[in-house]
């Protein structure tokens, strides 16, 4: 009986070796898993992230109006982030140029501000607010024209005024 315990005892040693060899092997397993769950990001999330000023605004209208085409510019762009060939911040400019040197006529909407009275407005609105200036009722121009005349002239003004009565 003694022999007949013995190699129970080494089976039940054999036995807590393979159990302990497969806990640790699922601990590694779940590990991996753990680890490759975490970065599971998107080709565009990533070209989201490494993109500057304007540079989103370039990409959804890029989207929008070329959905198919720049859907294969971010899946490039994302390989050359991932491997590294890219790595400086890339603005609207940068993007709109890459866009552009593709073939791809993203289309931006622009809009020029110029300085009026200390704030900027658009250079439409001073536009429109000039030709509003230029047609005027002529009521109202003749009263600003009345305020300019009644304004006092200097001693010199009023001499060669008195000269050209007589």
């Amino acid at each position: 009986m003694s022999e007949e315990d013995k190699e129970l005892e080494i089976l039940k040693a054999k036995r807590m070796l393979e159990m302990q060899k497969n806990i640790t092997q699922r601990q590694k397993v779940e590990e991996v898993k753990a680890e490759t769950k975490k970065p599971a990001i998107s080709n565009r999330e990533l070209v989201v992230k490494q993109l500057g000023h304007r540079g989103i605004e370039v990409l959804q209208n890029a989207e929008s109006q070329f959905p198919d085409e720049s859907k294969v510019v971010v899946e490039k762009l994302a390989e050359l982030i991932q491997g590294g060939e890219v790595q400086e911040i890339i603005d609207g400019g940068k993007l709109l140029t890459l866009f552009r040197s593709l073939g791809i006529r993203v289309r931006m909407q622009t809009t020029i501000n110029v300085e009026q009275d200390g704030k900027m407005v658009s250079w439409s609105d001073k536009l429109k607010g000039d030709i509003k200036q230029e047609y005027q009722t002529p009521s109202e121009d003749t009263s600003s024209e009345s305020v300019q005349s009644t304004t006092e002239h200097s001693p010199s003004e009023n001499t060669s005024n008195a000269t050209e009565n007589f």
